[in-house]
């Protein structure tokens, strides 16, 4: 797989364009079906400069929703290049997972914000 960022939609890394993770800013959407089971929406807070919850468990087809409740921008970016989500002031970003495993993720801005999302089926 290549390491070249996808110019044609940006925050995306070239895993989260081949559909492993669907970034889609300010998303607002009612559960979705994945197979006979209802997807969840996930929420994760930007304040105090931490993540909460730092860690978190979820199933593919689910949604992460971070709400930054600072004055300042952070990032959500998974280091393994899957996703980089920035999210100005008081703003809220999402992804939908969609594959398994799991993801260490940081703020670029202030690498001592740390979080993990667990992913299974």
């Amino acid at each position: 797989m290549s390491s070249t960022l996808n110019t044609s939609r940006p925050n995306l890394s070239k895993a989260a364009s081949d559909g492993l993770w669907n970034v889609r800013p300010n998303a607002r959407r009612a559960p979705a079906r994945v197979g006979s089971a209802h997807a969840e929406a996930i929420q994760i807070r930007i304040e105090n400069l931490a993540f909460t919850p730092a860690q978190i468990s979820a199933h593919v087809g689910d949604t992460i929703e971070w709400m930054n409740a600072h004055f300042v921008a952070h990032t959500a970016t998974a280091r393994n290049g899957a996703w980089d989500v920035m999210i100005p002031p008081n703003a809220k970003k999402s992804i939908v997972l969609r594959a398994e495993g799991t993801a260490d993720y940081y703020c670029k801005l202030h690498p001592n914000m740390t979080g993990q999302v667990t992913v299974s089926k």
